[in-house]
């Protein structure tokens, strides 16, 4: 497939186009959407394939032996990142957020702090607040337009009702890749607190050219406080499968996780492991290759054509196809910038301060569509900010 390829959602049962004029006022028919986090981007054909397969059978019953399911994911994690995953430890949820709702559910309990990085992705405070737990902000610096930690801050900020950290690695909504000191400093951090460390690691597979996601699992030392989160839904496009995977090497970890899923009454749907079977695989692997690379210029084409405009700033990314904009340095207030984005320019982006403290002066842009509508966007943008040039 091209990736250049456009595809009309509107009037699919597509969030991201026809939730926008609601919540952004922005129109679908002239407006173009860059909020949530889905591309616009057909999956591989193996994925397709796995579907029609289902399609030509016609019968869409119980899904029985998980044992391919649970290799592929297995095959995925040891070829892609060199992490050896066994059977056992793999969980699989109704997506991701539902997989933070149950680490909330399992490991705390009503009153708990729950920390996070922030600013961070909105869903894991709205999990958090819902369960009757406390957030925990730990604010990122951001230096010279990078985030970094700053641990004797959020050791002084610790008042030992904390019971759990929710990390976000690869960093949404920055793209940062954390280094290994960073993962080490995190997971330093945790033991000297007695925290439970959920690693959100959605983002993995959607590194830049010459970066490298190095897994929280692969840091020593932490394995009776860890749980992992993946996920094939962001990297192969099938988000609608709400498809998740929580995996969990240490035992009393894995028997409290699994008696709250057994509690539950959960199990899959069988749509998302056929897609997800399918996808990781070699044909998978070789899309996902050719994705990260028309990401990439995507990144580029955006990062251009916004820092050209005075005053706004897209922080350098690592991974993901989600950029962080800046407008602090234009001098108006996040009324003003938001306005020129959505009514002068025309288009729908995230609110900053919805991912917590720290994103206050921002906006974030998903660039994972056609590289022609990317232009599009940078043309609006410097259009809707000509004042400024």
């Amino acid at each position: 497939m091209s990736f250049d390829t456009p595809i009309d959602r509107r009037g699919t049962h597509c969030v991201k186009w026809d939730a926008m004029e609601a919540l952004y006022g922005v129109s679908p028919d002239t407006g173009i959407s860059m909020w949530v986090a889905d591309m616009e981007f057909e999956p591989p054909a193996c994925v397709t394939q796995s579907l029609h397969r289902m399609t030509d059978h016609n019968v869409y019953g119980y899904f029985g032996n998980e044992g391919p399911y649970l290799d592929s994911i297995r095959w995925w994690m040891a070829e892609r990142h060199g992490w050896a995953v066994e059977r056992k430890d793999i969980f699989t949820t109704h997506g991701l957020v539902n997989g933070t709702g149950i680490c909330v559910d399992a490991f705390t309990k009503p009153g708990d702090g729950v920390i996070l990085f922030t600013p961070v992705y909105h869903a894991f405070a709205r999990v958090i607040k819902a369960a009757g737990r406390e957030v925990v902000e730990c604010e990122l610096v951001n230096n010279a337009g990078r985030y970094e930690y700053d641990f004797d801050a959020y050791d002084a900020q610790m008042t030992g009702n904390e019971r759990m950290i929710i990390l976000c690695s690869p960093h949404n909504p920055s793209g940062r890749v954390w280094t290994k000191a960073e993962l080490q400093a995190v997971a330093a951090f945790a033991k000297r607190h007695d925290l439970i460390l959920v690693s959100d690691e959605i983002h993995h597979d959607l590194t830049m050219p010459g970066q490298t996601h190095i897994p929280m699992t692969s840091i020593e030392g932490i394995e009776d406080r860890l749980v992992m989160m993946t996920a094939a839904t962001k990297t192969f496009n099938i988000a609608g499968a709400h498809v998740g995977n929580v995996i969990i090497a240490d035992p009393d970890l894995r028997a409290a996780f699994g008696a709250r899923m057994a509690a539950l009454g959960l199990s899959p749907n069988s749509f998302g492991l056929h897609m997800v079977t399918a996808a990781y695989s070699a044909d998978g692997a070789a899309w996902v290759d050719e994705l990260r690379l028309y990401l990439d210029g995507n990144r580029k084409l955006l990062d251009e054509g916004f820092n050209a405009i005075p005053g706004v700033k897209s922080m350098e990314m690592e991974s993901t196809y989600l950029a962080w904009v800046d407008f602090a340095d234009t001098g108006m207030s996040p009324a003003e910038f938001t306005e020129r984005v959505q009514k002068g320019a025309g288009i729908a982006a995230n609110h900053g301060p919805t991912f917590g403290k720290g994103g206050e002066t921002f906006l974030r842009f998903n660039f994972a569509a056609p590289r022609a509508q990317v232009a599009e966007a940078v043309e609006r943008m410097q259009k809707a900010f000509a004042d400024l040039q």
